[in-house]
């Protein structure tokens, strides 16, 4: 976060007073959190465009009463865009209204009372796709897991503190409504849970407050917990039975644990108290130095957290151990040179589980995540079926990732918060028969958000991504431009000798040209641009640069090159400008076209109200002897033609005759590619205006329902009509929006792109 806030302040001393920093990039990542302090942003936002947004982690930009202003934000910016994609694993949290709020910001029109709503009304708004059904396209990313739990043989300490526990009745819990999941004896259960550290720490807390109201005579309580801590203090780490297992595994052969650079180890704990213990002794107990084990929680700034996740994924890094509270269990990468992921205590929310062993078992691990449990065994009664309830809460998150790949479906809950579902077992004593059949029930029944989602993907078959072909491959492309621009200049490129790619002399131009497109970070330091097309050898470098480097200089010498790479950007630019306009070039082939053939390359659009080209049509049309023969598509020019040869004679063959004949054709082939637009707006317009109608049908009924639900939260008439108002310009701007971009005028631009034709050689 700080190197970010960073980094756009070095932007803005860079630009005027009154630019805007959105207009610096054509493409930016940027923090929510950084840019949702409306004096800052907010008018630079409001004076901003953009083709498409992206909001990953979308679920923490709902509408809560936390999270107020990254709503408010995310509500601006999808008004600044015809194109908003929200990503997120964890969409739903239960609330209707938190992904009402979501489903809204996609279309304002969709869903009029966010307490009431069906499958119906996200009918192409959300699609949830699990590991399984991508796992045919991704064969082989994702490793199978190995899962273990560990069964811990309490001490004689331990099960002394379990029974003093087991037979505590609290004052202070009298009070209150049983089986509700808030009872503090059950929270003491979970920190006891943790570790003995952990439990101390609440207990200490506690007293405190007893202490401020009554004299330890006053309320049992105070006894009570102070004959428990004095039993918690005395289980030292020798007599701290999931401690010594812990020492044992990392210790042992089984494990297989080298301490290799490229093989570390994560442990989470819910509680800092036991993150600290487990810290401060192993590297008291396996010899490690102070750095060698690392502490990641809460407490610490985000630029710290930033930066001991990037250590942890550096080979150079001494790291060996990560020990994390949950903070580090959602949306973090630990898996590039870590596969071993240790509970150390088991979490009560089965959301809690998902995000933990995401952070080692994700796209990219190239090893088989190896998870392990650690689960108390206790013979007080108590203890003993309590811990079996954690022993289902694994059993089951193991077996819906497996089924159904969303443990959280299990409880029908979707926000870590919901945690009580387990604490509420815990303090009606349900039996650990009937808390798995209690999940099982709900594996079979799903939840609301499943409901939802069976029905609200289209039915339609997905897109599929073909590559097109082009006239050059891109590494060509870069061998015949840059020369070519570069006139005067020798060795301007030169092949890779250990990949295939090229290296490239900056000079000052492309210099200024790419400090304009590309993050300072990945400015070659040096005066080559190294480029290849190898995809694993790009990220093999992206990698070893992560690795290798802090986090704004992770940039890797040679870059991959694909088509959004801004080198392109730079040779289009020079490449439109090579032809004056009213120009277009005519190129003379020996082989495919006969002295006779003449081929227009022809560029059609058609936008629609806004300029946006909705219709874009590249096309050739063939005269033979002065008369249209065919149209071609690109391919089949392509093909006819083979201009996509990297052996075509650079001669110029054309003679001045040839020249006139395809001039005096040109108003005819401009006709004719008037017709062929003619064709695809009539075709457009068939496809699209049912669509339409359909839609502005759909609006009338939704607008409906949008009032209706607006005029019942209300009595007064001048908030009514305040709201039926804002009802009215919502939907009035949304059927101007849908009409701005769907509907098209038959008026096309047309562009000559080149002109062929057959020669002798």
């Amino acid at each position: 976060m700080c190197a970010l806030t960073n980094r756009i302040s070095r932007i803005r001393a860079q630009l005027p007073t009154n630019y805007n920093p959105f207009f610096y990039y054509d493409k930016t990542i940027v923090s929510i959190d950084t840019i949702k302090r409306d004096v800052e942003y907010r008018t630079h936002l409001e004076n901003s465009w953009w083709d498409i947004i992206v909001i990953d982690e979308a679920h923490n930009v709902a509408e809560r009463g936390n999270q107020a202003q990254r709503a408010r934000l995310a509500k601006l910016l999808a008004e600044r865009s015809d194109t908003l994609i929200m990503l997120s694993a964890t969409p739903h949290d239960g609330r209707s209204e938190s992904f009402a709020s979501l489903m809204n910001m996609l279309d304002p029109t969709a869903i009029a009372d966010p307490h009431d709503y069906k499958k119906e009304d996200i009918k192409g708004l959300c699609i949830r796709r699990f590991k399984k059904d991508i796992k045919d396209q991704v064969q082989g990313v994702f490793k199978e897991r190995k899962v273990s739990t560990m069964k811990c043989d309490a001490t004689a300490e331990e099960e002394y503190a379990y029974g003093l526990f087991a037979d505590m009745k609290l004052e202070m819990d009298a009070g209150k409504e049983v089986h509700t999941g808030q009872l503090f004896k059950t929270s003491l259960e979970k920190s006891m849970f943790s570790s003995p550290a952990a439990c101390i720490k609440s207990i200490d807390e506690r007293l405190k407050k007893l202490y401020k109201k009554y004299q330890a005579r006053d309320i049992k309580d105070i006894g009570l917990l102070e004959e428990l801590k004095a039993a918690l203090e005395k289980i030292a780490p020798a007599s701290f039975s999931r401690y010594q297992q812990l020492l044992a595994l990392l210790q042992g052969r089984e494990y297989g644990w080298s301490r290799a650079k490229n093989d570390r180890v994560v442990i989470f704990t819910e509680r800092i108290e036991t993150m600290r213990f487990i810290a401060e002794h192993l590297r008291q107990d396996l010899g490690l130095k102070e750095n060698a084990i690392q502490e990641i929680y809460g407490g610490m700034s985000d630029t710290d957290q930033q930066k001991i996740v990037e250590d942890f994924g550096r080979e150079e890094s001494p790291i060996r151990v990560l020990v994390a509270s949950d903070v580090a269990s959602e949306g973090i990468n630990l898996h590039y040179l870590s596969h071993r992921l240790i509970h150390f205590d088991i979490p009560w929310s089965l959301m809690v589980f998902q995000q933990r062993n995401g952070r080692i078992d994700r796209y990219g691990q190239q090893e088989q995540p190896d998870i392990r449990y650690m689960m108390i065994s206790s013979t007080n009664p108590k203890i003993k079926g309590d811990m079996r309830i954690m022993e289902i809460l694994v059993q089951k998150e193991e077996q819906a990732y497996k089924n159904i790949g969303d443990p959280t479906l299990l409880m029908g809950k979707f926000n870590v918060e919901e945690e009580g579902v387990t604490a509420s077992a815990i303090e009606q004593g349900t039996t650990p028969e009937a808390f798995g059949a209690q999940l099982t029930e709900a594996e079979d029944e799903f939840d609301p958000f499943e409901a939802l989602m069976a029905g609200a993907a289209e039915a339609e078959a997905p897109a599929t991504v073909s590559e097109d072909d082009t006239l050059f491959a891109d590494v060509d492309y870069v061998k015949t431009a840059i020369p070519y621009f570069n006139k005067g200049e020798r060795n301007t490129v030169q092949p890779l000798q250990t990949v295939d790619g090229v290296e490239i002399s900056i000079s000052p131009e492309l210099r200024r040209r790419l400090s304009a497109l590309l993050p300072d970070e990945a400015m070659p330091s040096e005066d080559y641009l190294r480029l290849s097309p190898d995809k694993q050898f790009a990220m093999a470098e992206m990698v070893r640069s992560m690795q290798n480097n802090l986090f704004e200089t992770a940039w890797p010498t040679t870059q991959y090159l694909w088509k959004l790479h801004p080198l392109f950007t730079w040779i289009n630019d020079k490449s439109s400008l090579l032809y004056g306009r009213n120009e277009a070039p005519i190129i003379g082939l020996t082989d495919g076209l006969a002295p006779d053939d003449i081929i227009f390359v022809m560029a059609g659009t058609i936008p629609n109200r806004k300029s946006a080209p909705v219709v874009d049509e590249w096309f050739g049309l063939h005269y033979k002897n002065g008369a249209l023969s065919c149209e071609l598509s690109m391919n089949e020019i392509l093909t006819k033609t083979r201009l996509s040869r990297n052996d075509l004679p650079n001669q110029n063959l054309v003679t001045e005759e040839r020249v006139q004949e395809a001039t005096a054709l040109l108003r005819t082939a401009v006709a004719d590619a008037e017709v062929v637009l003619k064709r695809h707006f009539t075709e457009y317009n068939e496809a699209t205006d049912p669509k339409i109608y359909a839609e502005l049908e759909k609006l009338d009924e939704l607008q409906r329902r949008h009032k209706n639900y607006q005029m019942s939260l209300f009595e007064d008439e001048r908030r009514k009509s305040e709201k039926e108002r804002m009802v009215e310009k919502v939907f009035n701007d949304f059927v101007d929006w849908v009409k701005d971009t769907l509907e098209i005028e038959d008026n096309p631009y047309i562009r000559v792109i080149a002109v062929l034709t057959g020669v002798n050689g």
